[in-house]
């Protein structure tokens, strides 16, 4: 996962330049590509595929999003109560929010595939795939304009407590806390299949939401962070129903998990 945090980083400070982030490979009256080599990368390494959005389309979260908390706040209060309600979360809830941290593919959409109630990483749904990985690139650049200008502290590192992927606390102590981009991402993976099964919305939108929970769990996020993650989600796909390449691949996945269905 922390390779995947410096991506995103390395692409938010990369994009405003002018980069789009689409891939410029087909157009409405084309089907939309469903091979990362298509689509073109964020990051070589870890095939992190190109959103849909270029940069000048995205939601700007500095815009979007008031100032994280102030010290003293009553808000700030209620996040540092839920950073000490996290210390006393289950083993099996602990255990979640490490697998939750996972946002490479196909684990970060691992959680939801029971929702869904079919594959959706088995490579015979290529447009659901690709409808998903671009969205949540979408999701997570999304946030890094706030991210990069209030550069909050994490919780782990505010109270010198632990997190629960130690492994990754070198990476995130120099990747702002707010707003969460791994919310943003799993509540953008939540909103996309809820539009491709909406008789599942309910569980789907709940896995959404504890997904980003689990940062908070974790103790790398603030609980406002998170609520500020979903708001950019939201305006992302928001904006995202505006992208006729994003709306031809949505209809295409709805017709392959049709199909399987």
């Amino acid at each position: 996962m922390a390779d995947i945090v410096k991506s995103l980083i390395i692409a938010a400070a990369w994009l405003p330049a002018g980069c789009a982030t689409s891939s410029g490979v087909g157009d409405a009256a084309t089907s939309p590509p469903t091979t990362v080599e298509a689509v073109g990368v964020v990051s070589e390494q870890l095939r992190l595929p190109r959103g849909f959005l270029p940069p000048a389309d995205a939601p700007d979260s500095l815009a979007l999003l008031p100032p994280p908390p102030a010290a003293g706040s009553a808000v700030m209060a209620a996040d540092q109560q839920a950073y000490a309600d996290a210390l006393t979360a289950t083993a099996e809830r602990q255990a979640l929010a490490a697998r939750d941290a996972d946002l490479g593919w196909p684990g970060v959409v691992s959680s939801f595939e029971p929702i869904a109630g079919v594959s959706l990483t088995d490579g015979s749904k290529p447009h659901a795939e690709m409808l998903l990985r671009r969205a949540m690139t979408d999701a997570g650049l999304a946030t890094y304009r706030a991210k990069t200008h209030y550069n909050r502290v994490r919780p782990f590192a505010e109270n010198a407590g632990p997190s629960c992927t130690p492994a990754e606390e070198e990476a995130l102590r120099g990747d702002g806390s707010y707003p969460s981009g791994h919310t943003a991402i799993g509540w953008m993976l939540a909103l996309v299949l809820t539009g491709l099964l909406p008789d599942r919305q309910d569980a789907l939108l709940r896995r959404g939401y504890d997904f980003g929970q689990s940062r908070v769990i974790c103790r790398v996020h603030w609980y406002s962070d998170t609520v500020a993650g979903r708001n950019v989600a939201s305006a992302t796909y928001a904006r995202l129903q505006a992208d006729p390449i994003f709306r031809a691949q949505a209809e295409l996945a709805r017709q392959e998990i049709a199909a399987a269905r």
